[in-house]
């Protein structure tokens, strides 16, 4: 079963209330998603670093009920 994008951001704002958050749906299918997450989390982080903190906000569904996620993560500018 696919997963709604608001589920995603509700996902991410849970883990991340500041964030600003863009998702699109690639395909329209639900299953390839890109999101672009901005956090004060991410600041001093590494970008894997900051890719690790959004997987981990999505408890797991990488790769099962979220099939693809191209992601793209930043610390709000100074």
């Amino acid at each position: 079963m696919p997963m709604d994008r608001s589920e995603i951001e509700e996902l991410i704002k849970a883990k991340f209330p500041d964030a600003k958050i863009v998702i699109q749906d690639l395909a329209g299918d639900g299953d390839h998603y890109a999101a672009r997450v901005e956090s004060q989390a991410f600041k001093g982080k590494s970008r894997v670093q900051q890719h690790q903190m959004v997987y981990d906000a999505l408890g797991g569904r990488m790769g099962g009920v979220l099939h693809a996620l191209a992601l793209t993560t930043a610390a709000p500018p100074d």
